[in-house]
């Protein structure tokens, strides 16, 4: 039995009662772990609306689910806080910064984010702050365009990209970090469950008038999470693979989103220059490890194009 809904793999009765069963495991599982969220059905809801419309629709959102497996290990890391499994470096992270990157300004020495928060401009609060907004959007856009052009790259980008974040979580889980607005709002003293803070953004918000980064921040898995910068692992990610695919100018627009993300990172506390110096490490152990383990892995290799051939 089936639906020819359009050209493509038809649905069969078994593929959407495994999509339907799978919805409803994954809204109950995240009742109990981190609770009820209207993301949570928003996220089902474009899942089975794509997955049901049309052919083409279905082979993107079973491509993007790639991204989707991320996004739910990520929201579940609010479950199991990385302060439960190892201490918090607060104190020896600030120290360490300072000593390595320390900017004298009179007779103090200040960390780049305690120097440029005294010395911020509104010029750059506005820049950063769009830059920011970068982070998710121009991944998800590059990953949407190799989609309709290549296939195999947008696969290997997208694993790419989940692998870089599964390395960085496990950095979190080893190395749970403080940001450093922490410190400039609380101290050395570790205090569980500090909501997430906009720290420097708070300032584009202001100038727009908006609450655009108050509501980003608000609903972060975990405020001690802060090495390595993920921001600064991301737009590396996509400029590597615009080089790889020949976009031209276009790795001119990357490049610049990459080093303003990352300037970004530091001039509005959320990252010391370490936390962005250690993203860009892990981006690039990301990249190498996929590059191998699709060379050498078999299985890997085999998993490409079953995958690829269900999506084409």
């Amino acid at each position: 039995m089936s639906i020819a809904l359009s050209k493509g793999t038809p649905v069969t009765l078994k593929s959407a009662l495994t999509v339907v069963l799978v919805s409803v495991a994954y809204l109950i599982v995240s009742y109990f772990l981190v609770g009820y969220k209207s993301d949570q059905l928003v996220l089902v809801g474009i899942f089975c609306s794509l997955y049901f419309s049309s052919g083409i629709t279905r082979k993107f959102i079973l491509g993007f689910s790639i991204f989707i497996v991320y996004w739910i290990i990520f929201d579940y890391m609010k479950a199991f806080p990385n302060y439960n499994y190892n201490p918090v470096h607060i104190a020896d992270l600030y120290n360490t910064e300072k000593h390595l990157f320390g900017i004298k300004s009179g007779n103090l020495l200040l960390t780049p984010n305690e120097y440029w928060w005294i010395h911020h401009l509104s010029f750059l609060d506005v820049l950063t702050g769009i830059f920011y907004l970068c982070w998710i959007p121009v991944p998800l856009a590059f990953a949407a365009y190799l989609f309709f052009t290549n296939r195999n790259q947008f696969l290997r980008f997208s694993l790419t990209f989940v692998l870089v974040n599964l390395l960085g979580f496990v950095v979190y889980y080893t190395y749970p970090a403080a940001p450093p607005w922490y410190v400039h709002f609380n101290g050395f003293t570790f205090h569980a469950h500090t909501p997430g803070n906009t720290a420097g953004l708070a300032r584009f918000d202001a100038f727009f008038g908006v609450t655009v980064f108050k509501s980003i921040y608000a609903k972060g898995s975990n405020v001690f999470a802060a090495m390595p910068s993920l921001h600064s692992s991301y737009p590396l990610i996509v400029f590597y693979y615009g080089i790889k695919n020949r976009l031209g100018l276009i790795n001119a627009f990357f490049a610049i989103v990459m080093v303003g993300i990352w300037f970004a990172a530091v001039y509005t506390s959320h990252h010391y220059v370490m936390d962005v110096m250690a993203g860009i490490t892990c981006a690039a152990i990301g990249i190498l490890l996929f590059n191998y383990l699709s060379t050498k892995w078999r299985f890997l290799r085999e998993a490409l194009l079953r995958y690829e051939a269900i999506i084409r």
